[in-house]
């Protein structure tokens, strides 16, 4: 009888083991992904701000007071009260404060080095501020600047917006032959009437010949590479992203800029980059 119990109680504690384990594996697997899928794209990078802090194996902050070189006037800084998460949202905020110079605070964050991408669908989901003055950004420079400097090597704006034209987002593209300064740059602008009270989707999928913008499942602009080199097409090497609130400026602060429509906040819940299978 004691060697059957004995007998009993082994089996009983194999089976045990083998469900704690079973039981442990499963915990540990990663969760099972609630993002969309894209027909024709794999998602190879994102961040969905999910997290208590900014994650910073994903992004950094560029730390500066130069202007952008578009004579704007905040100071980009990596402290907490211009960019964090909440409520699953990244926020950059900016303030109207005296700081090292200047008369406003704000961040600008940047994937580079830490997501670099050659060809795509990139898209990020947002809310944009409100108020004269405020100047946010979705967009990509070149990693590697293999062509020169701006604009020799590209920039592709993604999601511009001017506080003083609430209910329009603009995307745009820059080329040493098509740039703001010659005046010759490729844009296109959509009325977006919610813009600053909910939240919309702005993309890009970009591919060798073409890159298409669209804001939610509207395609509002096509830029064609018309094979003339880089002058024209320097899309061909790897771009980052990057995410700021800028404060007046050349095109921001064409109108003024209200102070009382400070602190702003330019909300993103998501961004997530795919590549075309």
């Amino acid at each position: 009888m004691k060697t059957f119990n004995r007998i009993i109680f082994f089996l009983a504690f194999i089976f045990s083991f083998v469900l704690t384990n079973c039981s442990k594996e499963d915990t540990t697997t990663a969760p099972k992904s609630n993002i969309p899928e894209i027909p024709g794209y794999t998602l190879v990078w994102n961040d969905e701000f999910d997290k208590a802090n900014i994650d910073l194996t994903k992004w950094e902050h560029e730390v500066n007071g130069d202007g952008g070189g578009n004579n704007e006037l905040q100071y980009y800084t990596n402290l907490a009260s211009n960019s964090f998460i909440e409520n699953g949202h990244l926020i950059i905020k900016a303030i109207y404060e005296n700081y090292q110079g200047k008369y406003f605070t704000s961040a600008r964050m940047r994937s580079k080095n830490k997501g670099d991408w050659l060809y795509g669908r990139i898209e990020a989901v947002a809310k944009l501020p409100t108020g004269k003055g405020t100047w946010p950004a979705i967009w990509m420079l070149p990693t590697d600047w293999e062509y020169g400097n701006w604009p020799e090597s590209g920039e592709i704006d993604i999601m511009e917006h001017v506080g003083y034209d609430p209910n329009v987002v603009h995307g745009s593209i820059h080329t040493k032959a098509y740039n703001h300064v010659l005046g010759t740059q490729k844009t296109a602008k959509l009325p977006v009437p919610t813009a600053t009270t909910e939240f919309h989707k702005y993309a890009i999928e970009w591919f060798e010949d073409h890159i298409d913008f669209y804001i939610d499942s509207i395609k509002y602009f096509s830029f064609t590479n018309e094979n003339k080199g880089s002058a024209y097409w320097p899309f061909d090497k790897r771009f980052h992203l990057i995410l700021n609130l800028a404060v007046g400026g050349n095109w921001g602060g064409a109108q003024g800029i209200d102070p009382g429509a400070f602190p702003a906040r330019l909300e993103i819940d998501y961004v997530r980059v795919y590549k075309k299978n």
